[in-house]
């Protein structure tokens, strides 16, 4: 019985090593192509930031007239790194956002939301009183900026700013006449 039982388990572990070797090769395989998609993710993470960051410092420049910014990578390994942004319009000294006033770091936001447009563009774009922190000036760089994207894309704009509804195309006014029932006004 014991030579019987010594074949049976000499197939058996025959059976295991193949199914073992199977594993190992299938583990290979794993690895290689995680190497693999984690360079390419890395190459392109890279290119695309690389893409932002310049649009970024070109309409900073174009919103503010001067001045520079950019994006600044926080660790050494893109794929888990997080983003800083540094903002500094003409004639200020301040690096970060954080510094800036309410006007600038709101255009500085638009800089940066538009620079990502322009990377992967959208049919359409809703923008929530985005303009309410602008002055009349800057408004005037918001509607121009608005006016660019505008021939590739469309943008929905809410906004309670006098300047921003004369630059459009089509205005929307929603009315509340009596409580709880909104009314939609178109305006030539």
């Amino acid at each position: 019985a014991a030579i019987q039982e010594l074949q049976s388990e000499q197939e058996r572990k025959t059976y295991l090593d193949s199914q073992a070797l199977d594993l190992e090769e299938a583990i290979n395989t794993l690895e290689d192509a995680i190497r693999r998609i984690d360079k390419e993710t890395r190459s392109r993470l890279q290119q695309t930031y690389d893409e932002a960051n310049r649009h970024f410092g070109e309409l900073f420049k174009d919103l503010f007239a001067g001045g520079q910014a950019r994006l600044e990578l926080l660790g050494d390994e893109i794929l888990d790194t997080g983003v800083q942004v540094f903002a500094q319009p003409p004639g200020k000294k301040n690096s970060t956002i954080h510094l800036l006033s309410g006007g600038e770091k709101a255009l500085t936001a638009l800089a940066l939301v538009f620079a990502l447009f322009k990377l992967n563009p959208a049919p359409f774009c809703l923008m929530d009183e985005v303009d309410a922190p602008l002055d009349d000036a800057n408004i005037a760089k918001f509607n121009k900026i608005i006016s660019e994207f505008s021939k590739d894309s469309q943008f929905i704009i809410v906004t309670h700013n006098k300047s921003t509804m004369a630059s459009v195309e089509a205005i929307y006014g929603v009315t509340m006449a009596e409580m709880g029932v909104s009314r939609v006004v178109p305006v030539d």
